[in-house]
């Protein structure tokens, strides 16, 4: 990780779970943090788990990721307040409890399709512009899941599924356009099986049925994959519990 020390990343959905963890393992690890979150005050509220060297790398950023004047607003800040983006962790995401063929239910699978396809692509968008103006070698990772990878038979998970099956192709045809463009900048996507976050039912996260990831373990493979030398690209990795049925 020496390489990005003093660097800027920014993590979206940094508010809890997954993305609280990323964030403050690279803040830790000397990146300068930009936490964008829905619910800002707990990405500040963050800070108190940092030793106090990396406290102040961490900044919080009121961000709804699936508004793209949100997005257009954010990464001009960052551009302003420390130059560029050179990471970006594609965390956000969300499910929303009802069936695919529920009715009146149009409103929650847009919602569910505005934060986890166009607000990753546009939040990729804006930060390889400002890779490519800087001529960076950046890096960006996705948070996809299993679900990405083979529709699994679960309830409610209704339009997550399609929308990470979406993330897995997205991230190939990154790589495709930013070979074609001649860049060094890496693409990842890291596609955990069941962790223990806000996103699954209190009934699912607190049973001993089904095994379950902890945050801090896709955190520590977020470390993994920036940490590999230039010439390595992780382009799939996925993350499972020990015992997952599916």
């Amino acid at each position: 990780m020496d390489r990005w020390v003093g660097k800027v990343a920014v993590v979206t959905g940094s508010s809890s779970g997954i993305g609280a963890a990323i964030a403050k393992d690279l803040a830790k690890a000397g990146m300068v943090v930009v936490g964008l979150a829905r619910r800002v005050e707990r990405v500040e509220a963050l800070k108190g788990d940092l030793p106090d060297s990396a406290k102040d790398l961490l900044h919080a950023v009121k961000c709804d990721v699936s508004k793209e004047e949100d997005i257009l607003k954010t990464f001009k800040w960052v551009e302003e307040k420390f130059g560029g983006v050179d990471v970006l962790i594609n965390n956000a995401g969300i499910l929303r409890q009802t069936d695919l063929l529920d009715a009146d239910n149009t409103q929650m699978l847009r919602e569910v399709m505005d934060t986890n396809v166009m607000g990753l692509v546009l939040c990729s968008r804006e930060a390889y512009q400002s890779m490519k103006k800087r001529s960076v070698d950046g890096h960006i990772v996705h948070i996809n899941s299993i679900a990405g990878h083979k529709v699994v038979d679960f309830p409610k998970l209704n339009i997550y599924s399609a929308s990470k099956h979406a993330v897995t192709a997205i991230t190939e045809t990154m790589r495709n356009e930013l070979r074609t463009a001649g860049t060094k900048i890496k693409v990842t996507s890291i596609s955990p099986g069941g962790v223990r976050t806000e996103i699954l039912p209190v009934e699912i996260a607190d049973s001993t049925e089904y095994p379950l990831l902890e945050s801090e373990d896709i955190s520590e493979a977020v470390l993994y994959v920036l940490g590999t030398p230039p010439r390595v690209q992780i382009h799939e990795l996925t993350i499972k519990p020990i015992g997952e049925k599916f």
